[in-house]
């Protein structure tokens, strides 16, 4: 009796010892995916990446400042501010709150008066101190937004603030954007200070689409400048960063809201020039494009998921709803976040984008609608352009994600991308995301594609203390050199890693457009982190 009621007692606590494993199993898991899922609680700010190539960056705030000039819209006086990186907090003198054009002429005075820099900024996605210097007036121009459409002439005729996520709900349903990046949550301004490109192949880049710009100098003057108008500083404003004048307004081009039929093909990465050469390039039905290259262990950059987008009508049906939000942000959080813990959470990213979300398509022209299409999935040129992407916004306090995009020329693709395979594997940080993009030869002072060009965009995951910044960096002067070694170029908007050397290798001509900066503006008023960062790695500072 007794040794039954001690093996009782022992096969009770075997139980109840299973019971809190499973249930701290259950409890742990819950919790960890509930903050896998959460979104942004604020702002993430871990500090900042100090120097350039040995060079320090910050600067000593001013034994005195000048009293605030009341009759600005300040929406901070002192403080500091951050971008996307979450790696660039910065002292500033203050943000003005730009709602109109007097008060940006206002602003500059004021500065022009009392000896202050002057930094642009708006959502503050570049990762490198692109619109904001130490102890500089911010101009905040995210409520400079007013839009107006001429359906006569395709055009929209718009101030710098504004995003293109509202642009697109205003165009619907007759019209489109006909170019911005393949994500909609950038302000205007900040697209045409880099000279954004995105999903459709054929349109290139921002600056194929401007008619026209009105820009205010730095003397408080304001011009006109077009391709045809003003040409050199048309040429130094787009892909300018900020650094020669405030766009006021542009005048883009807008298109047709075509209605496409979606499909996707899994190809070789080695195969896709051929496949871009004999397919995409000549077929001018096919309206928008991307290339997610797979990050999954098994077949790193190896594989590639070709997404398409072909015209089928160039107008939707009358009763087309309004462009459609993102969904399944919390899922989609999840699993990019687990993507950070890696192989095997790799391989499960890679199989969701490849096997799940065709399932989950969302087809957003009725199916009957459009030629007869049948079966097919039709949706309108508005609606894969018209991705937020909340879901790569986390509240993961220690980490961040940051973006790479390095531009190769068309013929040295294949070897590029062998041998970036080869540097990203034998690094510890996780790439999360890989795409390929189409760029054309430009005619810009600082241009990032010379000749035509793929691009090759990485997003990849870094822990934000000291030890995640140096490995970064080594990466991405890994990265760069390898760019530079097959006659490429790398992007600027993004982390200050790059030396010297590497700087003046990409862009040798970057000496000329330093020194068109100051015709432009002699007292170098518009400034930034980013352009003294160009200074001292020049040798012109």
């Amino acid at each position: 009796m007794m040794v039954e009621q001690r093996k009782g007692f022992r096969l009770s606590r075997r139980l109840l010892l299973g019971a809190a494993v499973v249930g701290g199993a259950v409890l742990w898991g819950g919790t960890t995916v509930a903050r896998l899922a959460r979104g942004p609680s604020g702002q993430k700010n871990a500090g900042r990446i100090a120097d350039i190539d040995g060079i320090s960056l910050p600067l000593k705030p001013p034994e005195t400042s000048p009293a605030f000039d009341p009759s600005l819209p300040w929406s901070a006086k002192g403080g500091a501010i951050n971008d996307a990186s979450g790696l660039s907090v910065t002292p500033v003198y203050g943000v003005v709150e730009v709602r109109q054009e007097d008060d940006i002429a206002r602003a500059l005075a004021f500065a022009r008066a009392n000896g202050l820099k002057v930094s642009v900024a708006a959502v503050r996605h570049s990762m490198g101190g692109h619109a904001f210097d130490d102890n500089a007036l911010v101009l905040d121009l995210r409520k400079f937004n007013k839009v107006s459409v001429d359906a006569a002439a395709r055009t929209m005729t718009l101030q710098p603030g504004a995003c293109w996520h509202e642009i697109q709900n205003l165009l619907h349903p007759r019209f489109a954007v006909k170019a911005m990046q393949s994500t909609d949550i950038f302000s205007v301004g900040g697209s045409l200070s880099v000279n954004a490109h995105g999903m459709d192949h054929q349109a290139g880049s921002v600056a194929g689409s401007i008619r026209s710009m009105r820009v205010m100098l730095a003397d408080g003057s304001v011009t006109t400048c077009s391709l045809s108008e003003n040409a050199e500083l048309f040429r130094h404003v787009v892909g300018g960063y900020g650094l020669f004048g405030v766009v006021l307004e542009a005048t883009l081009d807008i298109v047709d809201n075509a209605v496409y039929r979606t499909s996707r093909e899994i190809i070789k990465s080695d195969d896709f020039p051929t496949f871009f050469a004999e397919v995409l390039e000549p077929n001018r039905t096919i309206g928008l494009f991307y290339g997610h290259l797979s990050t999954a262990p098994g077949n790193f950059l190896e594989d590639m998921i070709v997404y398409r987008y072909d015209e089928v009508a160039d107008q939707p049906p009358a009763d087309q709803p309004a462009i459609g939000e993102p969904g399944g942000v919390g899922l989609k959080r999840v699993i990019m976040n687990l993507a950070k813990w890696g192989g095997l959470f790799q391989e499960l990213k890679w199989f969701t984008e490849k096997t799940l979300e065709p399932k989950f398509e969302s087809c957003t022209v009725a199916r009957t609608a459009a030629m007869a299409e049948g079966e097919a999935c039709l949706v309108t040129r508005n609606n894969p352009m018209h991705d937020s992407v909340p879901y790569l916004f986390n509240d993961l306090r220690d980490e961040t994600d940051i973006l790479h995009e390095y531009f190769i020329p068309r013929a040295a693709y294949n070897p590029f991308i062998a041998e970036a395979r080869e540097i990203l594997r034998k690094q510890s940080l996780p790439v999360l995301n890989a795409s390929v993009r189409i760029v054309h030869g430009e005619d810009l002072a600082l241009n990032y594609a010379p000749e035509p060009a793929y691009s090759l965009v990485l997003y990849i995951n870094q822990p934000t203390d000291a030890d995640g910044n140096a490995r970064m960096r080594e990466l991405t002067r890994a990265l760069i050199d390898l760019t530079i070694k097959n006659g490429g170029r790398f992007f600027l908007p993004y982390q200050l890693h790059y030396t010297g050397k590497q700087l003046l290798a990409a862009y040798p001509e970057l000496p000329d457009f330093l020194a068109k900066k100051r015709q432009y503006d002699p007292t170098e008023l518009f400034s930034s982190t980013f352009y003294r960062a160009l200074k001292a790695l020049s040798g012109t500072a």
